[in-house]
């Protein structure tokens, strides 16, 4: 068995993966065959003037992905001098490595351009309360720069309740909602763009379509050809092998509406080990440490268990306590 321990010593084993440094776009080389997680952990130092809406802006994270790698510090005082975590370090999402990959669980993008052994990655905004996200298998039928925005009926109705009258149709330039470049989807109704208001990306903010910060939806304009598949999960729990080790990766699961879901999670993080079955039959592993991940729910993959054939010994199945079953 894997040696079981404490929440405390889990957090502090996970300060010995950070890398000290400024942070890198995230653009990240796909792991060897076989294997499921790319990026670092990294470590910055907060000034001042820093917010989490400041600091995920300039390094590609969502404002709740940073609230959840940085428990009990203030998103928007810091302060100056206090370590900031950026969670730059990402199971793969499960399923076919092409395309775009959307998992609304975590707010994130993948994009696997062809015949590159790279992957882009890219905090989200989507839908809020009763304007969820679809969960579906589409592409991409459409890129527009500069686009105009007819807000539709429902939005304008909206807006008008709260008094705030819309034009039918809003020109492309600073104030549009879209921002710079929208990517239309084969899906009725929905587009990835950019936006015209820094603070949402990595939230429900959106009225179902998935925004972007605009040079991260500029950049992805230059590389996501018309006819790109694009792949929308929603998958709170990913599993993944780095270095003959498995990892979990846990985020708050989110209901068909996108809000936060009263599921069973230790119920679900089963089901999605039993999903990767070149894992689910073939491990030791540390259920209290699985324990701590899924209650922790701070995006960061963290080792529970290792392959039985890493350690020499006989195929077995690792048992499920009976408090997870």
């Amino acid at each position: 068995m894997l040696p079981r321990f404490p929440a405390v010593t889990r957090c502090l084993s996970l300060a010995a993966l950070l890398v000290a440094g400024p942070a890198v776009a995230l653009e990240l080389p796909l792991p060897p065959p076989g294997e499921d997680v790319v990026g670092q952990v990294q470590t910055i130092k907060a000034k001042y003037e820093d917010t989490f809406a400041d600091i995920g802006t300039a390094n590609d994270l969502g404002y709740l992905e940073m609230i959840a790698a940085n428990p009990g510090v203030d998103p928007w005082l810091p302060g100056a001098g206090t370590e900031i975590i950026l969670p730059t370090r990402f199971i793969l999402p499960p399923g076919p490595r092409e395309g775009i990959v959307i998992n609304l669980a975590e707010y994130r993008m993948y994009y696997f351009p062809k015949g590159q052994n790279v992957v882009h990655t890219y905090p989200l905004g989507i839908g809020r309360e009763g304007w969820g996200s679809p969960i579906a298998l589409t592409k991409i039928i459409a890129k527009t720069p500069n686009p105009t925005w007819t807000p539709p009926a429902s939005i304008r109705a909206e807006h008008a309740a709260d008094g705030d009258i819309l034009p039918t149709v809003v020109p492309a330039g600073p104030d549009n909602p879209l921002g710079p470049f929208k990517f239309t989807l084969g899906v009725p109704g929905y587009l990835i763009h950019g936006s015209n208001k820094k603070f949402g990306i990595g939230m429900r903010t959106s009225h179902g379509c998935f925004r972007m910060f605009n040079n991260n939806v500029l950049e992805l304009s230059k590389m996501v050809p018309v006819g790109t598949p694009v792949r929308i999960i929603n998958e709170p729990y990913k599993f993944g092998i780095s270095a003959g080790k498995v990892y979990l990766e846990a985020h708050t699961p989110l209901d068909d509406k996108g809000n936060p879901s009263v599921v069973d999670k230790h119920t679900a993080v089963i089901n999605a080990l039993l999903k990767r079955e070149d894992l689910a039959n073939n491990l030791r592993m540390n259920w209290d440490m699985v324990r701590d991940v899924v209650a922790a729910e701070d995006g960061m993959p963290v080792e529970i268990a290792v392959p039985v054939n890493n350690q020499g010994g006989a195929p077995m199945v690792s048992s499920i306590p009976p408090e997870l079953q």
